[in-house]
């Protein structure tokens, strides 16, 4: 079996262990984790990314090209989708599926951490963030 590392992942033919996350860039103080997907692990089928969100925080409307399961392990969330205010809890999975319009924030006093697994892949250029 082959198998080849670069020091943040551990990929055979049949696995991919990555090491560490690879933190994505963005705006408005939130903190994204890329544990596996196109940033940290060349993988185009899946994503996986844990984030923070601080009290307060709100990001553009996007319309993804994939599927979006997000859990919230700590604090709340609120997603706007097709123009439904929606408030997911600690524990409680939420889906925003492929093409409809969502909006995520954190209108809350307390930050939010939550995990996200996109189906495909996350990629800035599937996202499809609105400029305003």
């Amino acid at each position: 079996m082959k198998s080849s590392t670069d020091g943040k992942l551990i990929c055979t033919e049949g696995s991919i262990h990555a090491l560490s996350p690879v933190k994505i860039p963005v705006p408005g103080n939130k903190i994204i984790e890329e544990y596996i997907g196109l940033q940290n692990s060349g993988t185009s089928q899946f994503s996986v990314a844990r984030m923070v969100a601080p009290p307060g925080w709100e990001e553009p409307e996007q319309k993804p090209e994939f599927d979006e399961v997000t859990i919230v392990i700590r604090g709340r969330m609120q997603a706007e989708v097709d123009g439904k205010l929606v408030k997911i809890e600690a524990n409680q999975p939420f889906v925003a599926r492929k093409n409809c319009t969502v909006r995520y924030s954190n209108p809350f006093d307390e930050e939010a951490e939550y995990w996200a697994v996109c189906v495909p892949a996350f990629s800035p250029d599937t996202v499809n963030r609105s400029e305003t």
